[in-house]
């Protein structure tokens, strides 16, 4: 007779494996202010802020009631072949934040900025005349998406050549030597290059790009015709107390990529930001840049992203991050006290705890462990190379950094007592 086995999960979770499927603890059913109820009963702390989305906070109304009246006035509009005033009012608003950029792309993800991005830059150096400056340079360990594009230029391995990924035109260096291997890169291949593309803070690790190789990033943009690219899809509006986290680099991007904040969590959105130089390429020879999605630019997304950020101006959010942000320098300097940790990283509201034993890294395998523990004590963090990541709501008070940090602390205990 034959066994009886579960029924086959009827969703394929991303990023784990089907043995892991369905786990009550890890099923979410409501969010509400910075904390998430999940199928086994119990509410937790987020120090996700949703996987960066919700600075805000779940559950804003003036944002779901922006997205609920797009739907009911203008349900779907397109911008294949012509565009509606919905996208119009939010490519005004960005631009009008932003500062030095003069048209905006809508897309549907940081994947798909990345994406269009990358052939942006590249159809641009052809109508230039220098169809041969097709490479876009990323940084090892960076993250800019799982899209084909976007995967080819993401600088962690996972898993690129199972995939098929081709990275014959990406090139990645080390953001760790003071720029020593950006140099050597343009030095032999500069005339080749169409691009470079940062992340301000790396979002794998928490890790920010140190004055010393954004001093060779300006050398290099001083010297070479390439386009400077900001991928700010987890940096944008205020994760490091600053709105852009590009504004403290010392030349400005050509383009700029948002997304997650940029509806709060409500729309898969995304905004590419282009500088007036970059542009006036195609203006001046007429060109069309042949990329479009269907959903990128809807009613429903462009109304959250004019809601969320009507919303960060009535909350006054850049103070609020701003003060998080301080705030979390003692949380983090106590957790730090803890004999498995043993370095931290990151800005603002955006750092990392890197834990080890007896001199040895933490694997993959004990930091899932961590955060499982981490979530058994109270609150959700976020995996990353070594090290837990912490990225709170900027909602968060004295009470809920204060029940961060113990949850942080009894999960490393607990999980080390179970290793």
């Amino acid at each position: 007779m034959r066994e009886a086995t579960a029924p086959r999960p009827a969703l394929w979770e991303s990023l784990t494996p089907p043995s892991i499927w369905g786990r009550l603890q890890e099923h979410a059913v409501a969010a509400a202010g910075v904390r998430v109820r999940t199928a086994d009963g119990i509410t937790r702390l987020c120090a996700t802020s949703g996987l960066w989305n919700v600075p805000l906070g779940y559950g804003n109304e003036a944002v779901a009631d922006a997205v609920g009246a797009a739907l009911r006035s203008a349900s779907y509009l397109s911008l294949f072949r012509s565009s509606h005033s919905y996208a119009q009012e939010a490519a005004e608003m960005l631009l009008a934040r932003a500062g030095d950029y003069a048209r905006v792309i809508f897309a549907t993800s940081g994947a798909a900025a990345n994406d269009l991005t990358m052939k942006l830059v590249r159809q641009a150096a052809a109508l230039k005349g220098a169809p041969q400056k097709n490479l876009v340079v990323g940084t090892q360990g960076g993250y800019h998406g799982l899209s084909y594009g976007a995967f080819a230029l993401t600088g962690e391995a996972l898993g690129q050549s199972v995939y098929g990924v081709d990275r014959r035109a990406v090139r990645h260096v080390s953001p760790h030597d003071g720029g020593a291997q950006l140099r050597t890169l343009f030095a032999r291949e500069g005339d080749r290059i169409a691009a470079l593309v940062l992340e301000p803070v790396q979002g794998s690790g928490a890790i920010v790009l140190d004055e010393e190789f954004l001093a060779t990033v300006a050398e290099i943009r001083a010297s070479f015709d390439v386009v400077l690219v900001a991928d700010e899809v987890a940096t944008g509006f205020g994760r490091t107390g600053l709105l852009f986290a590009s504004e403290r680099w010392a030349v400005a991007p050509d383009v700029l990529l948002l997304s997650k904040a940029l509806t709060n969590g409500a729309a898969a959105a995304s905004a590419v930001l282009v500088s007036a130089e970059l542009c006036d390429v195609f203006d001046s020879r007429d060109a069309m840049f042949v990329h479009a999605e269907t959903q990128a630019g809807t009613p429903a997304s462009c109304a959250a992203i004019l809601a969320a950020a009507s919303e960060f101006d009535r909350m006054d959010a850049l103070r609020l991050s701003q003060e998080l942000g301080a705030a979390l320098d003692g949380t983090i300097t106590r957790i730090a006290a803890h004999p498995n940790v043993v370095d931290t990283g990151g800005i603002g509201c955006f750092r990392s705890v890197v834990l080890a034993r007896d001199g040895r890294p933490f694997d993959g395998g004990e930091i899932a462990g961590v955060v499982a523990a981490v979530r058994k004590a109270g609150a959700i963090v976020q995996p990353g190379p070594g090290c837990i990541q912490v990225i709170p709501a900027y909602l968060y008070g004295r009470t809920e950094l204060d029940e961060l940090e113990t949850a942080i602390l009894h999960g490393i205990d607990d999980h080390e007592r179970a290793a």
